[in-house]
């Protein structure tokens, strides 16, 4: 499990965080044809795309006003 902020677009406002058991290669092959052929996309078409593809995988959002980590 792991968290990994998304970035599609130019404005940082746009980006969410992602917690999910995929990997990069994963993420990315079902993202990328979306983002790259259409501008009409939000981030719950991006997250349904993901979840259609791997259903038995972990894919949340995930929103942090701040990451806090402690060392214990």
């Amino acid at each position: 499990m792991r968290v990994i902020k998304i970035n599609t677009t130019a404005w940082e406002e746009e980006d969410f965080y992602l917690v999910t058991t995929l990997d990069d290669n994963q993420i990315s092959d079902i993202i990328q044809p979306i983002v790259s052929s259409s501008s009409e996309y939000d981030n719950e078409t991006l997250i349904n795309a993901l979840k259609k593809e791997y259903p038995f995988d972990f894919i949340s959002i995930a929103e942090f006003d701040q990451l806090i980590f402690t060392s214990l």
